[in-house]
């Protein structure tokens, strides 16, 4: 039903494509610059810069700008997953929490939680677990933007998982700022950030508080898009990002510029190797990534030792 729908909506955003095609080649190229993976501000004035998509913009600007961003897609962001990845994305979280592995007692900061995602999986992973010592869990899901995480609540009542429905499970829902969290050092065992940490102003600052709220031993998750390996599958890519996602946000959802920030901050992201040299320098021990869908997406995980 879905890959019907999703059909149907690429042949009505082919006479949008048309006219964008200049614009969008001309922005692939923007982004095969840009795609070095240097997420780096630079100083102008005397206020440091840093990067909105392709848009330099003052770093006390862009925590508004990326939250006026999800304020508008928040009602439409898991129909509009949906679409742009074909229902994939679907896999690409099952993945990342199965390798998170979750066990009876973890305590799990679930970063850009937004809508629950990540949680509702954790949950029921946990939920299939036997638990005869009556172990409790908990699950904090955070998120800077209010609006993200009020349609994630109502998403889990609607589908059973609440602490009055899950024994032995304490959830939270915290509206914080990844680069500045509200929690005391060592509160878990757990950090994941899904589709969120390229959002943020400064990466190196979410990765140094995420360690900072880590217990030793405790284990960072990322799940964020990423550069494909082959140069001829990056370019189809570049080609259905750039022509094909920011008019179907306009169709599907009315908000073009939105996706199409979406798509450029992607491009702007760090590369597989360097990132997960942030998360070394960051204090993180035995760092890897992997790479899922030929490296649309990789998974980076690193521990507190």
């Amino acid at each position: 039903m879905q890959s019907n729908q999703s059909i149907r909506l690429l042949s009505l955003a082919r006479h949008l494509i048309r006219r964008t095609a200049t614009q969008a080649s001309q922005q692939t190229t923007g982004a095969t610059g840009a795609g070095t993976g240097e997420s780096v501000s630079s100083s102008s004035g005397t206020e440091q810069t840093t990067h909105f998509g392709f848009k330099t913009v003052k770093d006390s600007e862009k925590e508004q700008k990326v939250h006026e961003v999800f304020e508008q897609v928040a009602n439409s962001y898991d129909m509009m997953n949906d679409a742009m990845s074909m229902g994939i994305h679907r896999l690409w979280k099952d993945i990342f929490v199965e390798r998170l592995g979750p066990t009876h007692g973890m305590r799990l900061l679930d970063m850009a939680g937004g809508t629950g995602d990540i949680t509702f999986r954790y949950l029921k992973y946990l939920a299939n677990q036997a638990n005869p010592q009556q172990r409790p869990s908990h699950v904090t899901i955070s998120d800077i933007n209010q609006h993200m995480l009020d349609v994630g609540r109502e998403r889990a009542r609607r589908l059973g998982l609440t602490e009055e429905q899950l024994p032995n499970t304490k959830i939270a829902w915290q509206c914080a700022d990844a680069e500045r969290l509200p929690f005391e050092d060592a509160s878990f065992n757990a950090y994941t950030i899904a589709f969120g940490i390229r959002n943020c102003t400064h990466v190196d600052k979410v990765l140094s508080e995420a360690y900072r709220v880590l217990q030793p031993g405790g284990r960072f998750m990322c799940l964020e898009f990423s550069h494909l390996t082959n140069d001829t599958m990056q370019w189809l890519y570049d080609q259905y990002s750039f022509q094909v996602i920011p008019p179907m946000g306009q169709l599907l959802a009315g908000q073009w510029q939105a996706y199409q920030y979406l798509v450029e901050s992607i491009r702007r992201f760090p590369k597989q190797e360097p990132f997960k040299q942030m998360i070394e320098q960051a204090g993180f021990d035995m760092v890897s990534y992997e790479n899922l869908t030929f490296g649309i997406v990789s998974i980076h995980s690193g521990f507190k030792l």
